[in-house]
């Protein structure tokens, strides 16, 4: 990825240019010295002016109102805020009127910046202090006082909490009084710009010390430069936060959200005093000390799936390029592409007016359809169809290019969903709440409407990452998210009445992704990159899950690395520093989650014998007892040496009711919850109690045995036994109660329950008849 600059021979403007910001994706208005606002045309390469200022007013600062908020439009979103250095801001309408202006500061007001809403104007000036005002120019508060000038302004991302620069301190004060502010130092000099991303909710600062830093929102450092030449004198964000922008004296640089540059251009510009973004997140303008204003476009995106490489070459033209038979191919655009995903076979275009599905068999004969918002800030892809998510919702789409839903939920904010926070399969979509940070949004991907009983997915603490897998059945759906404490969990989207578990299966995990063709799961937690063969262990047999893991020492991978992606047995991680690195795992488990999933049980085995690895019969004995087949699991516990878990299994299998050997494989997987009702709903009174004995919930057994009005005598007696066992007396007072006057007979109660066992062989025995009279007459 590179930026493509472009500058007029000449400058427009006669002296510095302080402020830049476009109104739409190819209309940018520029502030200078020379007290003129300029109107610049990209298409057609037009520059006019817009307003002649005052002599006595020199423009500083230049924001845009926000076109829109939560896709609607707003009727005010033709003006902007303009920051002066006579202690004025002025409200100024798109044709160039002056609609207010206000004393606000004494000295210059050097920054000004709308909270995303619209609804609240934050400035700060050089008599240091930071006050927000209304959409009118109204003054609501002073929120902070201080004896050195305030260089810069960000609104956080959920315009709560203001962040404002102090000499070489960083400051997050919150709107609401009496909330501790968060300060620290940030800079060995001091602070010029700084930026609030909404999507990312990471922190830019850039300061005298040459230096560009990255921080999260709680004021720690992910990442900073080495030394430049000059100040850093301007930073910004991409609207959807994956890019950033540096200015500094004839330099722009292009960076990803992690930190490290993808491009470095040297233009002649003097210091690039403010930097923006445009709408659609394709190009940026920077306003430059020379009096020019530099225009640079992001060209040189690359995707990668298999055996294909596409580039984009130009702004609307892309190259594809088949690694195999290295054939080239170009697809050309009307319009300027926006966004791009290569996942599944399909190629996904998004630009500024329509969207291009082309399938990787075919290149020439795309399928087109026209887009309703128009920019389009995230495109997902699962195997059946794709999603796009623009500034008035989220739409599902059939990649033969039909509209299949569009879900909702309550204060929904399109703008700022990335990748980590929605995430889609074949038949659910997932999307994090911004508003409740603990809340899961789970929907049915073809009706848009939320899943099972429409309850979302609650936490007990803040979700950072969230991810569904991407194979298997619908009701086996399975979702992994990380939260603020950086645990792994793993929970079933299904949700009907009772709480799912949620399990936690790793610490410390930075990044997380799983399989596209199977349901392995990998992460980088700590200093270990693990792959989990067969997540689903948790759920059947926590104990094997340690043995399910493939584990490799990642402390080659530096600080802070993402996974891109994970296709087929290949991982592909980001470094911080931008390198990528592709690690092959073992091909075995994909193929045994194939076997297992068309229920090729023999071939299963087989193949564990073939690779005779610990991991894989592991992967097998959990998959087996997952799917019911006690056969299999024998002979995969036998190989991993569980020898209790094959007795019990023997156990299981000669047990003489079809129920019975159900409730005793969900008991194996610790649902005994499940067990017990199984075993009630069928009758099997004598069964219930005889679990809940052996697992010494004796107030259960009891309550059973009294509410079906039979075997107390059979609960006192083991009770009795267990406690003469460890020389105990009896104190539970529901126990004394039962037991006064009654004589333990055991031959008694040994009879009872071998009329028990009698009983269910009968049943077992005629149920058996019965189906088979039936396979008889079909």
């Amino acid at each position: 990825m590179r930026l493509k600059t472009s500058l007029l021979k000449e400058p427009k403007h006669k002296e510095l240019v302080s402020c830049v910001g476009w109104t739409t994706a190819d209309e940018l208005y520029s502030c200078s010295d020379d007290h003129q606002i300029l109107k610049w045309n990209l298409l057609t390469s037009e520059t006019s002016r817009v307003v002649k200022l005052p002599d006595d007013t020199y423009p500083i600062d230049l924001h845009w109102l926000p076109r829109s908020v939560g896709g609607k439009k707003q009727s005010q979103a033709e003006s902007f805020v303009l920051t002066s250095s006579d202690g004025k801001f002025h409200l100024i309408s798109k044709v160039g009127r002056v609609e207010k202006s206000v004393e606000a500061h004494s000295g210059a007001v050097l920054a000004g910046r709308w909270n995303s809403e619209g609804t609240a104007l934050a400035t700060v000036g050089e008599d240091g202090q930071v006050k927000i005002w209304s959409k009118s120019g109204m003054l609501r508060s002073t929120l902070a006082q201080q004896g050195t000038p305030v260089y810069s302004v960000a609104w956080g991302p959920d315009s709560e909490k203001v962040l404002y620069t102090s000499g070489k301190q960083l400051i997050i004060k919150p709107l609401q009084p009496n909330v501790k502010l968060l300060q620290w130092k940030a800079h060995d000099g001091l602070i010029l710009k700084t930026d609030w991303n909404s999507v990312n909710e990471l922190i830019l600062s850039a300061g005298e010390d040459c230096k560009y830093k990255v921080w999260d929102s709680y004021g720690h450092l992910l990442y900073s430069s080495q030394p430049h030449e000059y100040p850093i004198t301007s930073v910004a964000w991409s609207g959807d936060g994956e890019l950033f922008a540096v200015g500094s004296f004839h330099t722009l640089r292009l960076c990803d959200k992690t930190g490290w540059s993808y491009a470095l251009e040297k233009p002649n510009t003097g210091s690039i005093f403010n930097i923006a973004w445009s709408v659609d997140g394709t190009q940026l303008a920077g306003a430059c000390g020379n009096g020019h204003v530099i225009f640079a476009h992001v060209v040189e995106q690359r995707w990668e799936w298999k055996n294909f490489e596409i580039t984009l070459i130009k702004r609307r033209t892309m190259q594809v390029h088949n690694v195999i038979n290295d054939a080239v191919d170009l697809l050309e655009f009307r319009d300027r592409v926006i966004k791009a995903s290569l996942n599944y076979g399909h190629l996904v275009v998004s630009t500024s007016l329509q969207c291009y599905v082309f399938s990787t068999n075919n290149w020439n004969t795309p399928l087109i359809f026209d887009l309703k918002e128009g920019t389009v800030t995230l495109i997902l892809q699962a195997e059946r169809h794709f999603l796009l998510v623009d500034g008035g919702g989220l739409y599902l789409y059939s990649y033969e290019g039909r509209l299949i839903s569009s879900p909702k939920f309550p204060g929904m904010r399109t703008d700022i969903l990335n990748a980590q926070t929605v995430s889609l399969s074949n038949d659910t979509l997932a999307v994090k709440d911004k508003a409740d940070e603990k809340v899961i949004y789970i929907f049915d991907a073809i009706s848009g409407k939320p899943l099972g009983d429409g309850k979302s997915l609650t936490h007990k603490t803040e979700i950072v990452e969230i991810a569904l897998d991407q194979k298997g059945l619908t009701n086996e759906r399975k979702i992994a998210f990380i939260d603020k404490n950086r645990d792994l969990y793993i929970t079933s989207v299904k949700r009907f009445g009772k709480e799912q578990k949620i399990v936690k299966i790793g610490t410390m995990v930075q990044t997380l992704a799983w399989n596209d063709t199977s349901n392995l799961l990998c992460g980088i937690q700590d200093t270990h990159f693990t792959v989990w063969y067969y997540p689903n262990t948790v759920y059947v047999d926590k104990d094997l899950l340690t043995k399910t893991l493939y584990e490799k020492d990642a402390s080659d991978f530096s600080k802070n690395p993402q996974i891109v992606h994970f296709v087929g047995n290949q991982i592909t991680i980001r470094r911080a520093d931008g390198s990528l690195i592709h690690i092959n795992i073992s091909p075995y488990p994909v193929i045994l989650h194939e076997y297992v999933s068309s229920s090729k049980w023999e071939d299963a085995v087989r193949l564990c014998r073939f690779v005779k690895d610990q991991t894989m019969w592991a992967c097998l004995a959990a998959m087996a007892v997952a799917n019911k087949d006690m056969a299999t699991a024998e002979i995969a516990y036998a190989s991993i040496g569980e020898i209790d878990k094959v007795q019990y299994i023997n156990f299981i299998k000669d047990l003489p009711s079809k129920e019975s050997r159900m409730a005793h494989i969900l008991l194996f997987s610790g649902n005994t919850q499940e067990a017990e009702t199984l075993l009630l709903q069928t009758g099997l009174i004598y069964q219930a109690i005889q679990v809940n004995i052996n697992l010494y919930n004796w107030d259960r057994a009891l309550e059973l045995a009294v509410k079906h009005k039979t075997h107390v005598d059979t609960v006192l007696a083991y009770r009795q036994k267990f406690l003469e066992d460890f020389g105990k007396k009896e104190t539970n007072k529901r126990f004394l109660q039962y037991a006064e006057g009654l004589e333990v007979d055991w031959n008694k109660i040994k009879a009872k329950i071998e009329m028990e066992i009698a009983k269910e062989r009968e049943r077992a025995a005629a149920s058996a008849t019965v189906r088979a009279s039936v396979t008889v007459q079909q």
